[in-house]
């Protein structure tokens, strides 16, 4: 049958897990069921919601934290594709909308069907294709921010992506929280960041990207995106959360931005922590971001002060790059709280398919954000050589500085 199944996890106070799951599968389909006359039974057959497995998980006399005593499980619903249009907002009201206001239960995961997965394109370049365009296939990439440039002009912005660049940075983004300003407007900022990154590769060779921030009114997004490729952009930086995920699939989708786009988490964090209710962060950060058409995503990493629990982080990673036969994968980028010492962690924990994200970590360098650079980039083929950091150190003075400074996480195996 053509569905998407979703997944959630309930505690309920009225221990009664297969009542439950029969009023989901009717309160968010038809309503009613065993009222209606038999031919409006059969009328309305396809369109009910069906019942596809009850599990209990623990059986708790009383949850402290709750202040009650619930029964823990999952409950599995299969909505009927006939009853909504094929796009994320609707699929989302429809197994989500007004149950989300209904006590303690979390949305943990949805199973596309094949016909409907046919609606979602997915990244548009996905992580080959930007291996591709920036020639780098045997390591992960090496990304940073932007700091400390709102109140700053152009030429402050130019001296810092110069910087990293020749550090060996391969993406550089802007900050989620610069917006079309007097002194670094959007489109004067693609020039300054194409000039640079030109420059910069024809004294060194190497490519790299700019991730400028599209913001403005959702009404005027498709239009500044395309002036953004028409300025030279290769690469824009996207708040989806604050937009929606429909924005972004539209962006994704239209033919004429013809660049890709890099979803930032801002705002995800007001649906997903709570252990009760809301999204799981691998079905939002991950598997929506991916069929919304994300090339590259930012999730929290496990390390920084800004954490999530390395197995969310890694759920969220597994769903971007995991094999689909119809949808390319995406590049998982953990960030905050990344220095060069953490490199072995991240390859570890990541591998080679994913994107190594500092910020504070490059620029914080005592060799400025060059040294940075080069100090992540020696991390990085350190850890692909088999060679310690420590080791490593004693052969680059700005990796060297960097683990005096934060630090160093080598792995045992």
């Amino acid at each position: 049958m053509s569905e998407v199944i979703a997944t959630y996890l309930v505690h309920d106070d009225k221990h009664n897990l297969e009542k439950k799951a029969e009023e989901i599968a009717l309160g968010l389909t038809i309503g009613s069921w065993t009222n209606l006359p038999t031919l409006e039974q059969e009328q309305l057959r396809k369109h009910k919601g069906r019942i596809v497995g009850v599990e209990v998980l623990e059986n708790q006399s009383f949850h402290s934290y709750l202040d009650k005593s619930v029964t823990k499980g999952l409950i599995h619903i299969a909505y009927p594709n006939a009853n909504f249009s094929f796009d994320l907002p609707a699929i989302l009201t429809t197994v989500f909308g007004k149950l989300s206001l209904d006590g303690e239960i979390k949305l943990l995961d949805l199973q596309f069907s094949s016909e409907l997965k046919e609606a979602f394109q997915g990244p548009k370049f996905g992580l080959n294709g930007i291996r591709e365009k920036l020639g780098v296939y045997d390591r992960p990439l090496l990304m940073s921010i932007f700091k400390g440039v709102i109140g700053r002009d152009l030429d402050f912005v130019k001296t810092q992506l110069r910087e990293q660049l020749l550090g060996g940075v391969d993406v550089v983004k802007d900050d989620e929280i610069l917006f079309d300003n007097p002194l670094t407007p959007f489109e004067k900022r693609i020039s300054a960041g194409r000039e640079v990154i030109n420059d910069v590769y024809e004294e060194t060779g190497h490519k790299a990207m700019y991730a400028v921030n599209l913001s403005g009114r959702t009404y005027d997004l498709k239009e500044k995106a395309k002036r953004a490729v028409e300025g030279g952009a290769n690469l824009l930086l996207f708040n989806v959360f604050a937009y929606g995920l429909d924005v972004l699939q539209s962006l994704s989708e239209d033919p004429d931005i013809t660049i890709p786009i890099m979803a930032h988490p801002a705002v995800s964090g007001a649906i997903t922590p709570s252990e009760f209710y809301g999204i799981t962060n691998s079905l939002l950060l991950g598997k929506l971001l991916r069929y919304a058409g994300a090339d590259l995503v930012l999730f929290p990493s496990p390390y920084g002060s800004v954490a999530l629990k390395k197995e969310q982080a890694l759920s969220i990673s597994e769903e971007l790059i995991s094999f689909d036969p119809t949808i390319k994968p995406s590049w998982p980028v953990p960030s905050a709280g990344i220095h060069p010492g953490l490199v072995p962690l991240l390859i570890n924990d990541f591998g080679v398919d994913s994107i190594i994200n500092a910020g504070g970590g490059v620029h914080g360098h005592p060799n400025g954000a060059i040294g940075g650079g080069r100090a992540f980039r020696s991390a990085i083929d350190a850890v692909l050589k088999g060679v310690s950091l420590t080791d490593a150190a004693a052969h680059c003075e700005d990796l060297n500085k960097a683990i005096k400074l934060w630090g160093v996480k080598e792995v045992n195996v």
